[in-house]
């Protein structure tokens, strides 16, 4: 491990301020890019999806739960899997608290392909507290692009309602989705970073919560998504 240099308090002081300014120019794009994203225009929808949820069979409408917005997270579980995909996995355990979205007017869900029995049983063993609807049966995942005849693919989606009328408005895939990824954020202020480097995959260290100590401990693999269009 090469270390870095080490200096006094003013020079470091002096070489954060000339990075300081550098990021302040990615802060300002970022600024600059949101509001572009938010002038995109938008797609009503007019299939009748339908849900699986704790309570029955719902529509896309009735995820929203009254509010303005929704947020929906593409969790790869597909029908067929024994558990959720190791990487959306790892952003649901970004997510946070939800009162923060619904103080916003915007509402926050999981939807897999996988029934929701499979769904309910894995959510428990996270710990999740978060909303998680089964879309088996249906076109939802197929539509947005993040089920092909290659399998599946994580995103996320954002959908606007209007009355009754509901809109898709956006969908962020691969890359782009590492901001959802919080302990990205953490690891990328120190020294040593993500770590990532040296190893044939980014996600080769990636681990359910639960499994990072078992004994086996190999990586989800070369093919544990297919890719994604919208590339970031």
């Amino acid at each position: 491990m090469t270390l870095p240099t080490v200096v006094s308090r003013e020079e470091w002081l002096e070489a954060r301020r000339a990075l300081l300014e550098k990021e302040k120019e990615v802060t300002h794009a970022r600024d600059v890019i949101a509001a572009e994203r938010r002038k995109l225009p938008m797609v009503k929808v007019e299939k009748d999806y339908r849900f699986e949820g704790p309570h029955g069979t719902v529509t896309l409408l009735d995820l929203f739960e009254g509010r303005r917005q929704l947020v929906v997270r593409h969790f790869m579980f597909a029908p067929d899997a024994d558990e959720g995909c190791i990487g959306c996995s790892m952003q649901a355990d970004s997510v946070g608290e939800l009162a923060h979205l619904w103080a916003r007017d915007t509402t926050f869900v999981l939807v897999s392909r996988a029934p929701l029995p499979k769904l309910e049983s894995f959510k428990a063993r996270m710990g999740w507290n978060l909303p998680w609807y089964s879309s088996y049966g249906s076109d939802f995942n197929y539509d947005h692009e993040v089920t092909t005849e290659q399998g599946e693919s994580p995103g996320v989606s954002a959908f606007l309602r209007d009355g009754d009328e509901v809109f898709f408005t956006y969908s962020i895939f691969d890359r782009g989705g590492e901001i959802f990824k919080s302990f990205y954020n953490y690891l990328d202020i120190t020294h040593l970073g993500r770590q990532e480097d040296q190893l044939d995959h980014p996600w080769d260290w990636w681990r359910h919560k639960d499994r990072y100590e078992a004994e086996d401990s190999t990586g989800p693999g070369d093919n544990w998504w297919n890719g994604t269009r919208f590339q970031s």
